[in-house]
């Protein structure tokens, strides 16, 4: 299908149904994943719809910014671009690092490629705690209280244990990436986690995969500028802009 035509339809389909994922777009039109976000992405600079994390809405629909994704939902999202952010991150482990490793399925892709065996890791995921263990690393989870929908450990406890340490590096996920916003997540919760976490670490690391840039969630937890960030892509627009590392 031509690039216009596919266009057309993804615009009839806002309209009809107000809101589509990415998912839905491409079992509709018979194309791929990365053919329909960069539809969507073309579409939004062009101010036609409005992108959103996993699809897109009608301009005359409000963006489901609140909205959180389960992590089984996420799973399957960008999947190709997360393992080559993950493959990135876990490359700058080195030997004696102590990790604050963030909830999230970018994050949980950087256990396949950890190969340093004599860092210490601290997660507020419980998922994430048991493959490391598994892995015969040594980690450190996080307790409090545990929400459903990203399995990330949350609350005042979780807090106050956090600001006992202090890391060498931490690598976080974000919902949302924007120069005015920051680092947005849907969940007040969580954003004060990862805030404290982040305050509590010598070096951090945002990773987003490029359809994440330009959007904006709920709650912010870091500024755009001072913060780093391993992308697959630069997004349009944020080109110019020395915190942000591309490894595709």
């Amino acid at each position: 299908m031509l690039t216009e035509k596919r266009h057309e339809q993804i615009l009839k389909l806002l309209e009809e149904r107000g809101s589509i994922t990415v998912t839905e777009a491409k079992d509709i039109l018979g194309t791929s994943d990365s053919t329909v976000r960069r539809d969507i992405t073309v579409l939004a600079r062009e101010g036609k719809l409005v992108k959103v994390f996993g699809g897109a809405v009608a301009l005359s629909q409000s963006a489901v910014t609140a909205y959180e994704y389960t992590v089984a939902q996420k799973q399957d999202l960008n999947s190709e671009e997360k393992k080559m952010i993950a493959r990135y991150a876990a490359s700058l482990i080195e030997p004696e690092d102590f990790i604050y490793l963030d909830a999230g399925t970018t994050t949980a892709y950087m256990l396949d490629y950890i190969g340093e065996k004599n860092a210490t890791f601290v997660t507020n995921a419980v998922a994430h705690a048991q493959r490391l263990v598994s892995m015969k690393k040594k980690v450190l989870l996080i307790g409090g209280e545990l929400k459903a929908t990203t399995e990330a450990v949350v609350g005042s406890q979780a807090i106050r244990t956090i600001q006992g340490y202090h890391f060498t590096k931490g690598f976080f996920g974000s919902n949302g990436v924007e120069r005015k916003s920051g680092c947005t997540t849907p969940d007040a919760s969580e954003a004060m986690v990862k805030r404290t976490a982040m305050e509590q670490c010598a070096s951090s690391y945002v990773l987003c995969d490029e359809s994440k840039f330009g959007q904006v969630s709920s709650v912010t937890f870091a500024p755009f500028y001072g913060t780093m960030f391993i992308t697959d892509r630069v997004h349009a627009g944020y080109e110019d802009c020395e915190n942000v590392i591309e490894v595709g």
